[in-house]
C-alpha cells in the first residue's frame, strides 16, 4: 500500500484519504469522524492548543483565548505574510497554517499506522479570481506550508476533478458530468467525461472539457445571512444623530471569519464608544459593544452558520442569541435566506453558464450534475445550478468526503 495520501485542506472542514483496496478511503481524524473542522483554538487559561471540534468546543465553553477559523481564505492574500497575536506572542499566519496541516498529517498517520511523506493536495480552480499571479502564488505558498509541515513531496489536483474521480469509481457506464463542488470558500466546476473504460487511462486531459470557479462559498452565505438578518440587531443600517449611517466596516469584520479578530482591537472599541454616544438607537450599539467586549464574534458567526444549515435543511430556523445583552431570538425562513444570498447565487450561475459556453457543450448534452461540498445543500444555489443543465439527472455526492476520496485515488495513481 502506498505511503502517499490525499489531503483536502478545506476552508471549513478538512479530510485525509488513503487508497486501500476494499476499504474506505477517508481516515478518521477526530472522535472516529473523517472530517476535522479547520479551526484552531489557543487556550490562554491552560496554555494549550486544540483543533477541530475540540477547538470550537473550548471556545464555546468560554475559555479565554483565541479562535482561528477559515484559515485557507488567507492563501493568495497579503494577509498570509502577516501575523497575529496569540497568547501574547506574535504568530505568523504561515506558521499557523503549517501547524494545522501538520496536525492533519499526524492524525492521519496515527489512524493509518504508517507515515505519509507524499501527498496530493486539493486546490480550488481559482484561489483568487481574475489574478493568475496571485493564484499561482497561493498554490506555491500552500506547497511551502505543506513541506514545512513534514511532507517530502507535494502535488496538486483541482478539487472538482478529484470529486469526479470519486464519482467515476461508482458508475458502470460512460457519462458527461458537470461536477458542482460548493465548498466553504469557493464554488468550483468541471465538465468531464467519465466511465469505467476511461478510468484506467494514464492521461485524462482529453476527458476534461472545462474547469471554472468563483471565490464564493459557504462562508459567504454565512456572511450575507448575518449581514441581512443578524447584524441589524446590533445596529447595522441604523443612524447617528448627524443622520449618517453607523459605519458598516465593524459589521463586515464580524461577519467574515478571518477578520473577526479585527473587531477586538482597542482602537475599534474606542471608536465604537464614540459612535455609541452619537447613535439614535443606542440599545443596538450597546449590544454590539457588549458582544465585542465579550469576544463573542466567533460565537455569533457560528450561530449564523447554524441558521444557514437549518434553513437549508428544513426551510426555517429559530436562532437563540443568548449571549447578546439582552438575549434575543431570531426567526429565519427560506425567503429571508434567499434574499440575502441571491446575488451570490446569480454569480455562481453565471460561472456555470460561462463554463458550458467555453466548452462548446449544449446544456442538453450533460447527463449528470454531481453535487458535492459542504455548502452544496443551499437550496437556491442548487436550483440555479440545476437550471443550467435542465435535462441532467441530479446526483448527491458525499458532501464532505468526495474530494478527499478522489484525492486518495489521485495520490495512488501519481505516487504508486
Amino acid at each position: 500500500m502506498t505511503n502517499a495520501c490525499g489531503v483536502d485542506f478545506g476552508t471549513s472542514n478538512s479530510t485525509v484519504g488513503w487508497s486501500r483496496p476494499g476499504q474506505p478511503a477517508l481516515l478518521a481524524l477526530e472522535d472516529g469522524k473523517a472530517t476535522l473542522p479547520s479551526a484552531v483554538f489557543f487556550n490562554a487559561e491552560e496554555d494549550e492548543t486544540s483543533f477541530g471540534r475540540a477547538a470550537l468546543a473550548d471556545y464555546l465553553a468560554g475559555y479565554e483565548g483565541r479562535l482561528m477559523r477559515s484559515l485557507k481564505s488567507l492563501l493568495g492574500t497579503s494577509l498570509i505574510e502577516g501575523q497575529t497575536e496569540v497568547l501574547g506572542r506574535a504568530l505568523p499566519f504561515r506558521m499557523l497554517l503549517s501547524q494545522f496541516i501538520a496536525e492533519l498529517k499526524r492524525r492521519a498517520e496515527s489512524t493509518a499506522q504508517r507515515s505519509f511523506d507524499r501527498a496530493v493536495f486539493g486546490r480550488p480552480v481559482h484561489f483568487i479570481d481574475d489574478d493568475a499571479n496571485a493564484d499561482q502564488l497561493a498554490e506555491n505558498t500552500l506547497r511551502e506550508i505543506a513541506l514545512a509541515a513534514g511532507y517530502r513531496e507535494v502535488a496538486f489536483q483541482y478539487e472538482p476533478i478529484a470529486a469526479a474521480f470519486d464519482y467515476e469509481s461508482h458508475i458502470d457506464r460512460e457519462e458527461l458530468v458537470l461536477i458542482a463542488d460548493i465548498g466553504g470558500g469557493t464554488s468550483d466546476f468541471s465538465l468531464i467525461r467519465l466511465g469505467p473504460k476511461r478510468a484506467g487511462r494514464p492521461a485524462r486531459r482529453d476527458d476534461i472539457l472545462a474547469n471554472g470557479g468563483v471565490h464564493i462559498g459557504g462562508t459567504d452565505f454565512d456572511k450575507y445571512l448575518s449581514l441581512s438578518c443578524v447584524m441589524p440587531l446590533l445596529g447595522l443600517g441604523s443612524r447617528l444623530k448627524s443622520n449618517n449611517e453607523v459605519p458598516s466596516s465593524y459589521y463586515f469584520n464580524l461577519a467574515t471569519w478571518h477578520t473577526i479578530n479585527l473587531a477586538y482591537t482597542q482602537r475599534a472599541e474606542r471608536e465604537l464608544q464614540d459612535i455609541h454616544r452619537d447613535a439614535i438607537e443606542r440599545d443596538k450599539l450597546g449590544r454590539l459593544l457588549h458582544l465585542i467586549r465579550e469576544r463573542a464574534g466567533h460565537w455569533l458567526a457560528l450561530r449564523a452558520e447554524e441558521g444557514k444549515i437549518a434553513v437549508s435543511d428544513t426551510g426555517a430556523a429559530e436562532l437563540m442569541l443568548d449571549r447578546l445583552s439582552p438575549p434575543q431570538t431570531l426567526s429565519l425562513d427560506r425567503e429571508q435566506f434567499d434574499a440575502a444570498v441571491d446575488h451570490l447565487t446569480i454569480a455562481v450561475e453565471k460561472t456555470v453558464r460561462e463554463l458550458m459556453r467555453d466548452a462548446g457543450i449544449a446544456p442538453g448534452s450533460v447527463d449528470t450534475v454531481f453535487f458535492t461540498g459542504g455548502s452544496s445543500g443551499v437550496p437556491l444555489l442548487r436550483e440555479r445550478i440545476a437550471a443550467t443543465v435542465p435535462q441532467a439527472r441530479k446526483v448527491e455526492g458525499d458532501r464532505f468526503g468526495s474530494i478527499g476520496a478522489g484525492l486518495a485515488l489521485g495520490s495512488a495513481r501519481k505516487f504508486g
